[in-house]
């Protein structure tokens, strides 16, 4: 059916050739299936109107589509320049790039570019992977604010990072007086922000009357959600929200607010959005590192009657975020060695070096000093409500360095397209549309530094990043909008990197040559008795044994080193020669260590890398981190025991079965790496 709201379309003639031919995915598992089509078919393949699923080629037609469509809006807009020949032949070499795994938008923009939600509506948000937001931004007319933009922001599958600034402002917490008054909850994500934000600035603002909230307007469990997909949660997790942020503040009242308080708060909102049971989501909270309660945010030890630690009371919440301090060259890092060396945290965001410098390699320039914090996997530096606009290029999957410069020019128009549509939100629409900030990044680093070396490595990020900057100096003249703050990134990658078949990011696959990779599957999911009747592992998830199940996949792949066989130094190293050559946001980077062999090297490798990097995380390596673990380490043996196990599974019938469900779309900057781990049991 012909698609309205897309002013622009590629020819038919053009994409017909490419529905049949051969995808080619990256990974393929021991019984022949493809691995990355799975994933994709999972994750991207939206329902057609005719009740099947989107095929490869058709996704990149709705994203191709999406994308010019927004650049020949602009154009007729206002009223600039547009040829729609030049366009059309643009559009196609952007096409094949995509259908051939050299660039892809990020997971969201797989997922909606193209379709009602960003092309009709006109609202960029849902393509936005992560965001920032400050506390500092409170006020005494409207404390909730900064709570309430979050919460509706990780509603939509945004993930966040927020800072505990708010408790700089001598707030105090009152006790709401006992007359009340009413509000009645709209079944919208506005609706459930603002019934926070109303709760927040009853007690952060002197004599409002309590609230007493109307929920009968939130339809039940169970109900479809046609913007997003999915069914509802119900009332229940947005009751318990405002039953445990009153119990807080009650706790508080006639005190000032403190930081520990703004952290539950934000950590209450993340486990909110998480038991919806529609949108994951992801927090990161930046700290002082002089604050010893800070420090002590996750100190909720378990005994045999439970927690026990001095934060034991925020066991239930409290893992909801990564935790890193804000730091300056310089620091001293003593008090937070011991735990990053026990459970890998806080990370490290140099906030002095995230102000001064973009690419290392070319000085101070102080483009982003009104840079106030990062997004949960610390790629982007953000001011506070400010979004990251991202895209993907993939390093292995081309022949030179001229090749992927031709592929850059595709993956930053994306971004920078993006840029042209605004949000919902005034106050972040007046941070982006000053900075058009975008992050083109790079994956496959480590399997190409792996096959042709740090040389080589350094010359096409050089000579692809000049190649960038010219091409904003071209479009932003022709879009007639400012030049990019910031143009290039390191994202720590994911679900798409699977796609492409290539290490994520700057990181070396936890997998190496072999491994088992799971993947979680909504337990209705009609792939499963297929998988069932082949042979594959499957188990109950953990944490949702009754929605959710765990599928292991035996997988062969071309990297020639997995990161358990790479020192902490060579992948801080790694990290640095990105964040010198190519990153002028920042490089997301996940330090993993082996704390019996590398623990006492942690405190050296910062000291010897500050300055050279603007965050870094940490990942203590065991055997048994938490069940169900993204990757597990197989050799020859084992991969062949696992794949004898199994076998082939006709695809095609699931992209038109009749009960086939909508995928599942992909949320903020999803990582292995970047993922919240479960809570504890």
């Amino acid at each position: 059916m012909e698609q309205s709201f897309l002013s622009f379309k590629l020819s038919d003639q053009f994409i017909e050739p490419y529905s049949t031919r051969e995808v080619p995915w990256g990974f393929t598992d021991g019984a022949g299936n493809s691995f990355s089509e799975i994933v994709f078919m999972r994750t991207y393949s939206r329902l057609k109107e005719d009740g099947s699923k989107e095929r490869w080629h058709e996704v990149c037609r709705r994203v191709i589509d999406g994308m010019y469509s927004i650049q020949k809006d602009w154009a007729k807009e206002n009223r600039l320049p547009w040829n729609d020949r030049k366009a059309q032949a643009s559009a196609q070499e952007a096409y094949d790039r995509l259908f051939n795994f050299k660039w892809t938008p990020p997971g969201r923009g797989l997922w909606v570019m193209g379709t009602r939600l960003v092309n009709e509506h006109k609202n960029s948000a849902p393509l936005q992977n992560c965001a920032f937001r400050s506390t500092s931004d409170m006020t005494k007319l409207d404390p909730g604010h900064p709570f309430a933009w979050l919460m509706e922001a990780s509603m939509l599958g945004v993930g966040c990072g927020f800072d505990d600034k708010g408790a700089d402002k001598g707030f105090i917490v009152h006790k709401p007086i006992e007359e009340t008054w009413t509000y009645v909850i709209p079944d919208t994500r506005q609706g459930w922000a603002e019934s926070l934000r109303l709760l927040i600035n009853s007690y952060l603002i002197d004599g409002r009357n309590t609230i007493v909230f109307d929920y009968s307007e939130v339809r039940p469990e169970g109900a479809k959600i046609n913007t997003f997909g999915g069914t509802a949660s119900g009332p229940a997790p947005l009751i318990k929200l405002h039953e445990q942020v009153s119990m807080i503040l009650d706790n508080r009242a006639g005190s000032e607010l403190t930081r520990m308080d703004i952290a539950d708060v934000m950590n209450l909102i993340g486990v909110c959005v998480v038991s919806g049971n529609v949108r994951r989501s992801a927090e990161l909270y930046i700290g002082q590192i002089d604050d010893k309660e800070f420090l002590a945010a996750k100190n909720y030890s378990f005994g045999e009657n439970g927690p026990e630690g001095p934060m034991a009371y925020r066991s239930s919440w409290g893992w909801m975020s990564n935790n890193s301090v804000e730091a300056k060259v310089g620091s001293d890092y003593s008090g937070i060695i011991d735990g990053i060396r026990h459970n890998g945290e806080p990370g490290i965001v140099w906030m002095d070096v995230t102000r001064k410098f973009g690419r290392i390699k070319d000085g101070v320039n102080n483009k982003d000093r009104r840079a106030a914090g990062y997004n949960p996997c610390a790629e982007q530096p953000l001011e506070s409500a400010e979004m990251c606009t991202l895209v993907e290029t993939y390093l292995t999957r081309h022949e030179n360095v001229e090749d992927y410069i031709r592929t850059l020019k595709f993956a930053y128009l994306y971004a920078k397209t993006v840029t042209l549509l605004p949000t919902h939100w005034k106050d972040t629409n007046a941070i982006m549309q000053r900075n058009r900030r975008i992050g083109t990044s790079a994956s496959g680093v480590a399997d190409f530094a792996d096959d042709r070396g740090l040389p080589e490595l350094r010359n096409w990020f050089d000579a692809g990043y000049d190649a960038i900057k010219k091409y904003d100096e071209e479009y932003s003249e022709w879009l007639c909008v400012r030049p990019s703050i910031k143009t290039t990134t390191i994202k720590p990658s994911g679900t798409v990197s699977l796609l492409a078949g290539v290490s994520p990011g700057v990181h070396w696959s936890p997998g190496g040559e072999y491994f088992l990779r799971t993947v979680r599957f909504r337990s209705s999911d009609e792939m499963i008795p297929a998988f069932v009747e082949a042979g594959y592992r499957i188990e109950p998830e953990v944490s949702d044994p009754e929605g959710t199940v765990v599928v292991y996949f035996p997988v062969h792949s071309k990297a020639r080193r997995s990161d358990t066989e790479v020192s902490l130094f060579e992948k801080a190293n790694l990290a640095s020669t990105a964040q010198r050559y190519w990153s002028d946001n920042a490089v997301s980077v996940t330090l993993s260590f082996d704390p019996e062999t590398e623990g006492d090297q942690i405190y050296n490798t910062i000291n010897m890398f500050e300055g050279q990097l603007k965050t870094a995380s940490f990942l203590k390596m065991t055997k048994d981190v938490y069940p169900q673990m993204p990757y597990t380490r197989s050799d020859l043996a084992e991969y062949e025991s696992e794949s004898s196990r199994i076998k082939k599974i006709d695809l095609e019938v699931f992209y038109t079965a009749d009960d086939v469900e909508e995928a599942e779309g992909e949320q903020f900057c999803t990582t292995d790496v970047c993922l919240i781990p479960p809570p504890p049991a």
